[in-house]
């Protein structure tokens, strides 16, 4: 097995527990109520401000350059195409404050993307590898998306080119673990497993429209 299945198997307690959240049954079934929708949306929204610098970061590190142009191209990405796919559902910065799940995460990857190049780039996997998982099966749970109130959303994540872009991640992340010592692939391995702790949080969050209590 590769690093990255190792770590796809690591966190196998997770994604069973991801794969259970109402957030992601309603969101599949078209029944999710427009609002926690919108929260969702929103906090995505402040959370993709966060992840494009931790990409740029991830592009600094690079110790390869066809790495670095894809690292910036993804935190490009992050910025002008998915945001604008936000802004056609809801004002994504109308009175938006981010959560604490939120924040927690998007903390949790700035501290990694300043630190060792294959701890950060498997830092950022699960959020590739997660979304394009669940996309597809929430796509092959939804079957037609003409009329699904958010079927351009689920589309994003089923797309061929979001997969094309996880096998790149991944592939760097083997190759950094492949190329490192028992110690870093430890490092990487508990950095990818939070990661996906966070992603847990931040739709669980989304389905409580979780705010800051005080």
């Amino acid at each position: 097995m590769s690093f990255t299945e190792r770590l796809w198997a690591r966190i196998a307690p997770i994604r069973a527990a991801i794969d259970e959240l109402p957030f992601l049954g309603a969101l599949a079934d078209g029944s999710l109520p427009r609002e926690r929708f919108d929260h969702y949306l929103r906090q995505d929204a402040l959370y993709l401000g966060q992840y494009a610098r931790v990409l740029a970061r991830v592009a600094s590190l690079a110790d390869d350059p066809d790495e670095l142009v894809f690292w910036a191209e993804r935190a490009r990405d992050s910025i002008v195409v998915e945001r604008a796919l936000h802004a056609r559902h809801v004002d994504v910065m109308a009175d938006a404050v981010a959560s604490p799940s939120c924040a927690a995460y998007t903390s949790f990857l700035l501290a990694q993307s300043h630190g060792e190049y294959g701890v950060a780039a498997t830092s950022v996997l699960p959020c590739f590898w997660i979304y394009q998982d669940v996309g597809e099966r929430i796509l092959a749970a939804a079957g037609d998306l003409t009329n699904h109130p958010y079927g351009d959303w689920i589309g994003t994540y089923a797309d061929p080119a979001f997969a094309e872009q996880t096998l790149r991640v991944r592939a760097i992340v083997d190759r950094v673990a492949e190329q490192g010592d028992g110690s870093l692939r430890g490092r990487m391995a508990s950095a990818g497993e939070q990661a996906g702790r966070y992603e847990w949080m931040f739709w669980d969050a989304a389905w409580r429209m979780e705010a800051w209590p005080v």
